[in-house]
C-alpha cells in the first residue's frame, strides 16, 4: 500500500477506537447517575471519566470493562483514500470510472462505478465478496427530504412490532414492518433447517472419506454470498419502511417525544421460540437512528423520556391495566384501549413530568404512578410542583352542583 493510504487507514482505525471509548464513557456516566446518590461522589467519578483516569476507581473500572468491549478489526479489507488522491472520469458510453493510486508509480487503478454521481471527499474502499464498495460522506442539507418542513404539533410516539411507530393522535405509521419481519424470520428458520440437513450430509460424507462430496456440498450449497445478499435486501426494505414512518411523524410534529431506544430491557415473561426469534430481528436500533437523523435534518426536536410502565398504565385514570395483545383493559374506567395509542399518550405526558425524569429507576416510577392512581381514586390533590397538575387536581376536587 502507498504511505498515504495506510496512514489514513490507521488514523481512521484509531478514531474508531476513540469513538468506542467515548461511547463506553457515556454509558458509564449513566451508571454513575444511578449508582452514586451523593453529589460529591458523583462529581468525583465524573471527573475521573473526563480525565481518562477511570482505572483508578474500582467501580468505574468495572463499568468500562463491561461497556468498552473489544471489537473486531475490519481494516484488513479496506483502505481510506484522501480527497486529493482520486478522481473520476466518464467514458464514451457514459459510464463513470474511479481512479485511485496503485503500487506502480504514476499508474492509477480504475474501478467502474454503477452510479452516475461522482463521489467527493475522502473515500473508504472495501473489498467484499470480490466487489469493491465505495463509502463517502454527503451533506445531509442537500438531500430532498431535508428540504421538507416539519409540522407544528407535539407528538408522543411508541415503537412497535406490527407498526414501526404509533403516535399520540392514534395514527399508525409503517404498517408493513411486522409483515416484513415475520416473513423474513420464517424464511430464515426454514433455510437454516435445510442448511443444517445438508451440513449433516456433508459431515457424514467426510467421515466416510468421501471428501469430494463434502466439498461439493460446501461449495455449492453452504455458501454465504447469496445469504448475505438476501440479508442486505431485507435490511434495506426494513430501513426504508422505518424511515418513511419517521418522516410521516415529523410531517406533523415539531417536537417528537419518544423513549430512549438505546437502552436494553429484560422482561420476566417467558416467550416461545418463534416469538423470541421474531423479536430478535426487531430493529429498534434502526428506529432510534431514523428518529435522530430525520429530526436533525428537518429541524424538529427529539425528546427522550422515561417510558417505564407507559404501556401498562391507563392514560385516563393512571391505574395499572391488564395488557392482552394489542389491547389494554382498564378495570376502573371500564374501557379497552388500543395499547400502542395508550402508550404513545403516556409517553407524551412524561414530557415535562416534574417527578419522573429520564434516569428515574423503574421501581421509583412504579411507586409514583401507583401513588397518583390512589390519589386519583380518592380525589386528593397530586403532591407535585407542577402548576398545571395542581390546577387539574383542584378542579377535579370541586363538587358538582346540580341545577
Amino acid at each position: 500500500m502507498l504511505a498515504n493510504a495506510w496512514k489514513e487507514t490507521v488514523r481512521d482505525a484509531m478514531a474508531d477506537i476513540a469513538a468506542a471509548r467515548e461511547a463506553a464513557k457515556a454509558r458509564g456516566r449513566q451508571a454513575v447517575r444511578r449508582h452514586a446518590g451523593d453529589q460529591t461522589q458523583r462529581k468525583r467519578l465524573f471527573g475521573l471519566l473526563k480525565a481518562d483516569r477511570w482505572a483508578d476507581d474500582p467501580y468505574l473500572s468495572r463499568q468500562m470493562r463491561s461497556h468498552w468491549r473489544r471489537g473486531h478489526n475490519h481494516t484488513h479489507n479496506q483502505i481510506v483514500v484522501r480527497a486529493d488522491q482520486h478522481h473520476t472520469r466518464a467514458d464514451d458510453a457514459g459510464r463513470l470510472w474511479l481512479a485511485v493510486p496503485g503500487l506502480v508509480r504514476r499508474q492509477m487503478i480504475r474501478i467502474p462505478l454503477n452510479t452516475t454521481v461522482a463521489p467527493t471527499g475522502t473515500l473508504r474502499l472495501i473489498l467484499r465478496d470480490g466487489r469493491v464498495e465505495m463509502h463517502y460522506q454527503i451533506d445531509a442539507a442537500t438531500m430532498k427530504t431535508s428540504q421538507r418542513l416539519c409540522g407544528t404539533a407535539t407528538l408522543g410516539v411508541d415503537k412497535g412490532y406490527t407498526e414501526a411507530l404509533t403516535d399520540s393522535d392514534g395514527n399508525h405509521h409503517g404498517d408493513r414492518l411486522g409483515d416484513l419481519l415475520t416473513a423474513e424470520s420464517d424464511r430464515i428458520k426454514e433455510r437454516n433447517r435445510r442448511r443444517a440437513k445438508l451440513r449433516s450430509i456433508a459431515n457424514t460424507a467426510a467421515r466416510r472419506g468421501d471428501r469430494a462430496k463434502a466439498d461439493r456440498i460446501a461449495t455449492n450449497n453452504l455458501g454465504t454470498l447469496k445469504r448475505d445478499r438476501q440479508a442486505a435486501r431485507h435490511q434495506a426494505r426494513v430501513r426504508t419502511e422505518i424511515f418513511i414512518a419517521v418522516h410521516q411523524v415529523v410531517d406533523k410534529a415539531t417536537v417528537v417525544v419518544a423513549e430512549d431506544l438505546t437502552k436494553t430491557f429484560t422482561g420476566r415473561k417467558q416467550l416461545g421460540k418463534n416469538t423470541n426469534r421474531r423479536l430478535a430481528a426487531w430493529t429498534k436500533g434502526v428506529t432510534a437512528e431514523a428518529l435522530k437523523n430525520v429530526s436533525e435534518r428537518r429541524g424538529s426536536a427529539l425528546v427522550h423520556v422515561n417510558a417505564a410502565y407507559t404501556s401498562q398504565v391507563c392514560h385516563r385514570c393512571g391505574c395499572f391495566g391488564r395488557r392482552a395483545g394489542d389491547r389494554l383493559h382498564c378495570t376502573p374506567c371500564g374501557v379497552v384501549w388500543q395499547a400502542d395509542v395508550n402508550a404513545a399518550i403516556n409517553v407524551l405526558r412524561r414530557h415535562g413530568d416534574p417527578d419522573i425524569n429520564l434516569h428515574t429507576p423503574h421501581r421509583a416510577v412504579r411507586q409514583i404512578v401507583q401513588a397518583r392512581a390512589d390519589r386519583h381514586r380518592s380525589r386528593l390533590p397530586l403532591p407535585d410542583s407542577s402548576p398545571v397538575r395542581r390546577a387539574e387536581s383542584e378542579t377535579s376536587a370541586l363538587p358538582i352542583r346540580r341545577q
